[in-house]
C-alpha cells in the first residue's frame, strides 16, 4: 500500500473506480498536468472510414509552444485493463485511422473549440502571431502537416509498458502516470509528473501574443541532448564505450536525436565532447534506454558553468540544439 504521510493525516492510494473516473480527474488537473499553452479537448467522436476499422480516441492535446502548433491523439487508459495489449493495438489503430481521417480529425477539432471559448480565443492568438492566415489555416497544417504522435494517461506506469511503447511504434508516443491519493476525511490529492517535464525548461514559453519569431524555439527543433556525468562513468563509459545509458529520453524527441553531448559534473563543471548518434534503443525492461554513438566523442571548447549565472549544473538529462552548443561559450548561451 502506498501512503503520502501529511500534517494532516495520512492519504493512502486510492485508485479509480472506471476510465471515467480517471477522465475526470484529468480535466480536473488538467492545468497542471499539461501546462501552459497546451489544450485539452475531452472528445469522443469515431475516426476511422467505413469498412475499415473505426476507433474513438479519448480526446486531444493541442500544443501552442513553438513556431508551430503540435497535436497528440489521447488514450487514457487503467492499468487493470491489460494495458499491454489494449493500449498498444488502440495506438496502432489511431495512428491507421488518422491517417485516413485528416479531414474528419480537424472538423472534430474546430467543432470542439466552438464549444470552448476561452481555447479558441488562444489558438486564434497563436494563428495570428505566427502567419497563418485564420484558424482554419492553423488546423489545416496541424493536422495535414504535422507527424503523428500519441499521449497514454494511465494510472499506473510500467516499465515493461514503456519499453513495448518504445520498440514497437515508429510514432513519437508520450505517457503520463496520474495517482490518486484519498484521506479519510474525503480530500483526495493527484500525484504526477507534468507532460513533457524535463522538456519544458528547455523550451521557454513563449508568450501568445509575442511574435519575435526570432527567439520562439519549437520542440522539433531540439537534435541534441546532454547528460551530467561524473569523471568515472565518463571516461569508462561515454569515451570508453561510445554509448550512455539507463537515461530517460521522451517519446517524442527520440526520434529526432542527432548528438549527444556531456556536461563533466565539478570541478570540471562544462560542457566538453559531443557524439553523433548512430541509435536509442531500450535498455533491458527498464523503461530506459541506451544511447549508441557513431563515432568516438570529440573533445570541443568547455561550455562552463557560470558560477551564479541563470543556468544551474544539468542534473539530469536536457535538451538543446547542436547550433546552440556550437555557439555557445557557456551553459547561460546554451538554455
Amino acid at each position: 500500500m502506498s501512503i503520502i504521510w501529511t500534517s494532516n493525516g495520512p492519504y493512502v492510494l486510492s485508485g479509480y473506480s472506471s476510465e471515467a473516473d480517471l477522465e475526470r480527474a484529468i480535466v480536473q488537473v488538467k492545468a497542471d498536468l499539461f501546462g501552459s499553452n497546451r489544450i485539452y479537448l475531452d472528445v469522443k467522436r469515431k475516426i476511422g472510414k467505413k469498412g475499415d476499422q473505426r476507433n474513438i480516441p479519448d480526446g486531444y492535446l493541442i500544443d501552442l509552444n513553438g513556431r508551430k502548433p503540435g497535436l497528440y491523439v489521447v488514450e487514457n487508459e487503467l492499468a487493470s485493463h491489460d494495458p499491454l495489449r489494449h493500449v498498444a493495438v488502440q495506438l496502432l489503430e489511431f495512428s491507421l485511422s488518422f491517417a485516413s481521417e485528416r479531414r474528419r480529425i480537424k472538423t472534430i477539432l474546430l467543432d470542439a473549440l466552438n464549444t470552448e471559448p476561452i481555447s479558441r480565443k488562444l489558438c486564434e492568438e497563436f494563428a495570428a502571431t505566427r502567419n497563418y492566415q485564420n484558424l482554419d489555416h492553423m488546423l489545416e497544417e496541424l493536422v495535414f502537416d504535422a507527424p503523428f504522435a500519441a499521449l497514454v494517461v494511465i494510472d499506473e506506469m510500467s516499465d515493461k509498458l514503456q519499453t513495448v511503447l518504445a520498440e514497437k511504434f515508429r510514432f513519437g508516443v508520450e505517457v503520463l502516470q496520474i495517482s490518486r491519493y484519498a484521506h479519510s476525511n474525503g480530500d483526495v490529492m493527484y500525484q504526477f509528473e507534468p507532460f513533457l517535464a524535463g522538456l519544458n525548461e528547455d523550451l521557454p514559453i513563449q508568450p501568445l501574443n509575442d511574435n519575435t519569431q526570432s527567439r520562439i524555439l519549437d520542440v522539433g527543433e531540439f537534435d541534441t541532448i546532454v547528460v551530467p556525468a561524473r569523471s568515472e562513468t565518463f571516461q569508462e563509459t561515454f569515451l570508453g564505450e561510445n554509448r550512455w545509458y539507463q537515461i530517460r529520453i521522451h517519446g517524442t524527441m527520440r526520434r529526432q536525436i542527432k548528438h549527444i553531448a556531456v556536461y563533466q559534473v565539478s570541478p570540471i563543471s562544462a560542457i566538453t565532447h559531443v557524439a553523433p548518434v548512430s541509435s536509442i534503443e531500450p535498455w533491458k525492461d527498464t523503461g530506459k534506454f541506451v544511447v549508441n554513438f557513431s563515432e568516438p566523442a570529440k573533445e570541443i571548447e568547455p561550455i562552463k558553468l557560470v558560477a551564479k549565472g541563470r543556468v544551474k549544473a544539468p542534473q539530469s538529462i536536457r535538451y538543446t540544439t547542436l547550433e546552440r552548443l556550437q555557439s555557445a561559450k557557456t551553459l547561460d548561451d546554451v538554455w
